[in-house]
């Protein structure tokens, strides 16, 4: 891909310094963008644009469209793969992951999409946003309890970032367990937790950067050793070792490719 993804864990600030909508502002080229914003995932579409509206209008955005699709049909129209196409910046605001998918996978629209990214364009998703922007993406599930077998719900994400699983609103809701559901079921998948205000930015290198005022959590289930998943009844609690897991704050990276954290050099 020739374009930047921006993965959120919901609730970032809108309002304040606005870290990560700024990134996003910037890498969508500020001076000339067309930010698009898609309520698809949202039951409140109308205040929802309103508001991410006139954020990125504060911030200095010359151009903001607010594309509500409500039905897939409206993913056919020509005048939304025109429109998508045009965007410098597309940005997915939360709600219902699945509504994302069954709304746009397979359509002209999600086509665009892809197109853009290609071009150089960044997508953004922030909550469930965030949780379409994978390969694979959890549906549904518990996040207030310990690892059992058949408490997450999976289904195919937009496929954005390949080989991943995304759980948002991660520390706040104690969203481990489910995670690890996730990757005991898929252990060559990577597990990536975003916490509130906290985002990654994928680069084109295949490297994450941290930003935000919290953390991101790196689950990497391939070194898995010990497991009783296939022999476990459902709803009863998974054994799991030898995952290696990763916390990173602000200005953290992890390489994608070989799955490894690093520090950037002092320039």
């Amino acid at each position: 891909m020739a374009g930047n993804l921006v993965i959120i864990g919901g609730a970032e600030d809108k309002t304040g310094d606005r870290v990560i909508l700024n990134k996003f502002l910037e890498l969508a080229d500020s001076s000339n963008s067309l930010i698009t914003i898609m309520t698809v995932a949202t039951a409140h579409p109308e205040e929802t644009g309103r508001i991410y509206e006139k954020s990125f209008a504060e911030l200095g955005a010359p151009r903001v469209e607010v594309l509500h699709l409500n039905a897939r049909a409206q993913a056919f129209d020509k005048r939304v793969e025109d429109l998508l196409a045009n965007s410098t910046g597309i940005f997915f605001t939360g709600g219902d992951q699945l509504r994302i998918t069954s709304m746009l996978g397979g359509t002209p629209a999600d086509r665009a999409l892809r197109a853009a990214l290609c071009r150089g364009s960044v997508i953004a998703g922030t909550s469930a946003g965030a949780s379409a922007m994978s390969s694979l993406m959890i549906v549904e599930g518990k996040g207030d309890e310990s690892p059992k077998k058949g408490t997450v719900r999976l289904a195919p994400g937009l496929r954005l970032l390949q080989d991943a699983v995304i759980d948002q609103h991660f520390a706040q809701r104690g969203r481990i367990g489910r995670l690890l559901s996730a990757i005991s079921q898929n252990p060559y998948v990577l597990g990536i937790g975003v916490d509130e205000d906290t985002a990654i930015v994928v680069r084109q290198d295949e490297v994450f950067e941290v930003i935000g005022s919290n953390c991101v959590t790196v689950l990497d289930g391939r070194h898995v050793k010990l497991t009783n998943v296939s022999e476990s009844s459902p709803y009863e609690p998974l054994a799991l070792s030898h995952i290696t897991l990763h916390v990173l704050p602000h200005d953290f990276r992890f390489d994608l490719r070989n799955r490894e954290p690093f520090y950037p050099e002092p320039s």
